[in-house]
């Protein structure tokens, strides 16, 4: 297969991955085949090998392909999985959780950022905040969010709220109290707390070893799907490339929705940060949603969600009156953070120390 690739333009081996990626997805390098050697593919595209072997460590690190010893890379996503005729996917282990803890952020540099915003804005912190959020913190979302989570949106299309739980209450009010939402069993304790004190009708959906279980998802009534695709907590289980697209099949059909929860992703050790559903799907049906909780502060409460572009309308009509929950200043703080590089700093350093102490283990 002859790819071209523009050495003039982005990174070479994303261009390669991303050629590679969309024939294994297509069938063109089907479930179980070989991949093409380092060499082959090097002298058939002009590059090093070198820069073959990141495009294909990037597909093993997002479930794409899979390495084998003194054998080559061989394709391990499959197209069919997460039809109804699917083979029942053995259990997620059931290990207890080991919290996790990362490295604080600098507080020398948050005290430093707090200063500036004062200084800046002076008694415009005072102000109050647009119902959706500052201006200023939703086009630095927005930029950080097509830098690195590859999504590419309007700001109207963000939203700013006091943590996860108050965003959750939003999307049951905008999507609609006699929906059958799904969740993943096991799932963070605070998701089915907020659905079950809300009184609505929830399924949990059980884990196997790649993300929820097929079966189980297909006969599922829900037209809603919670799920947090990069790393389930408490269970740790990551769905695979294979199992995301199968959450994008299933939400194609009418009148039903994703909610995406990407909590704890920008710490991943991969090269590139797993694609999101939202990146993903192109049916306009999924809601992103993440927090600073982790990555700054649980202190912070600072959280945000992405609508797709067919329900800004409907949220403004609908929930649009309900003032930001978020104070100015924190988010004109948050802005600052996102704008001059501190927090992408603080996330490429925790994930180094993650690479050098999974190394060394």
């Amino acid at each position: 297969m002859k790819y071209t690739i523009y050495k003039d333009q982005r990174p070479v081996y994303l261009q390669l991955y991303k050629h590679l990626r969309r024939d294994i997805i297509e069938g063109i390098y089907p479930y179980g085949s070989k991949l093409p050697s380092k060499r082959l593919l090097a002298d058939e595209t002009g590059v090093s090998t070198v820069t073959v072997e990141h495009a294909y460590a990037l597909l093993c690190d997002e479930g794409y392909a899979q390495s084998r010893q003194r054998s080559g890379y061989f394709v391990v996503f499959r197209q069919s999985d997460g039809f109804a005729a699917a083979t029942m996917s053995p259990p997620a282990p059931h290990t207890p959780h080991v919290p996790r803890h990362y490295p604080d952020f600098s507080l020398s540099i948050l005290s430093k950022t707090m200063r500036k915003v004062l200084t800046d804005y002076e008694e415009a912190i005072l102000e109050k905040s647009p119902n959706s959020g500052c201006t200023e913190l939703r086009e630095a979302l927005q930029q950080y969010l097509a830098r690195n989570r590859g999504i590419r949106v309007d700001i109207d299309q963000i939203v700013i709220g006091s943590g996860s739980e108050y965003l959750y209450g939003l999307i049951i009010e905008l999507l609609g109290r006699d929906r059958i939402f799904a969740i993943e069993s096991p799932s963070y304790k605070k998701i089915e707390q907020v659905y079950r004190a809300a009184e609505i009708c929830y399924e949990s959906l059980p884990l196997a070893q790649d993300g929820i279980d097929s079966r189980a998802l297909f006969a599922s009534r829900a037209h809603i799907l919670h799920t947090t695709p990069y790393r389930s907590f408490p269970s740790g289980v990551t769905a695979s490339a294979s199992k995301r697209h199968e959450y994008i099949r299933w939400v194609e059909a009418a009148d039903r929705y994703i909610i995406e929860d990407d909590f704890e992703s920008e710490f991943s050790v991969f090269v590139k940060p797993t694609e999101t559903l939202f990146s993903l799907s192109d049916q306009d049906n999924v809601i992103y949603l993440n927090t600073f909780s982790k990555t700054i502060s649980p202190a912070l409460r600072i959280a945000y969600m992405v609508l797709p572009e067919n329900l800004v309308a409907t949220f403004s009509d609908k929930l649009g009156f309900y003032s930001c929950t978020v104070p100015t200043y924190m988010q004109l703080v948050l802005a600052q953070l996102l704008n001059n590089g501190d927090f992408e700093r603080h996330i490429n350093r925790v994930r180094r120390n993650k690479r050098k102490s999974g190394a060394q283990s």
